[in-house]
């Protein structure tokens, strides 16, 4: 796990930055969590899937869909949608439960081992995933709309390796 304790800069991680590039995308960065926490992406999908999820919601029926799309062998459990959301399991327990009882997921025995329950996405919970991912793909689109189409194609690049980055950084606090 990486470790940030303020102290490392980007030379001695092996690239040039300025201040003033770093500074202006630090800046960026707390801007665009702001501004994005603005975007109603409840109310859109409770526009389009009828029902009001929490943001909670959706990211556990995403963990449990993405785990199923890149191991579809896998059984998901718990255990499987902390790790997923990089949360505690007893975080990760309260908000499955919260999941299953709004609909979105349903338990079932595990196939190898009857201690264990697995979790499977209700039909209500593939067609929140599915709203999500349009609504997401749909603020991509209006964001970037403008965009050369190499640059759109090299920020989702980028975009995608800083959220894997940042998901496999330690922040001392």
């Amino acid at each position: 796990m990486k470790q940030f304790d303020g102290m490392e800069s980007a030379e001695t991680q092996g690239e040039a930055m300025s201040s003033s590039e770093s500074t202006q995308a630090g800046q960026a960065l707390f801007h665009l969590g702001r501004m994005l926490s603005r975007h109603s992406m409840r109310e859109q999908l409770s526009r389009s899937t009828g029902k009001t999820p929490d943001l909670s919601q959706v990211l556990v029926t995403e963990a449990v869909a993405t785990t199923r799309a890149e191991q579809p062998d896998q059984e998901i459990t718990v255990g499987v949608v902390a790790e997923r959301l990089t949360i505690d399991p007893s975080t990760a327990s309260r908000l499955v439960a919260e999941t299953i009882s709004a609909g979105y997921l349903t338990r079932t025995p595990s196939q190898t081992d009857s201690r264990r329950i697995c979790l499977e996405l209700t039909h209500a919970g593939e067609v929140l995933v599915e709203q999500a991912h349009r609504y997401q793909q749909s603020v991509f689109g209006q964001i970037t709309h403008q965009w050369p189409e190499q640059e759109r194609q090299e920020f989702a690049r980028l975009l995608v390796k800083f959220v894997a980055s940042l998901a496999e950084t330690h922040f001392d606090e």
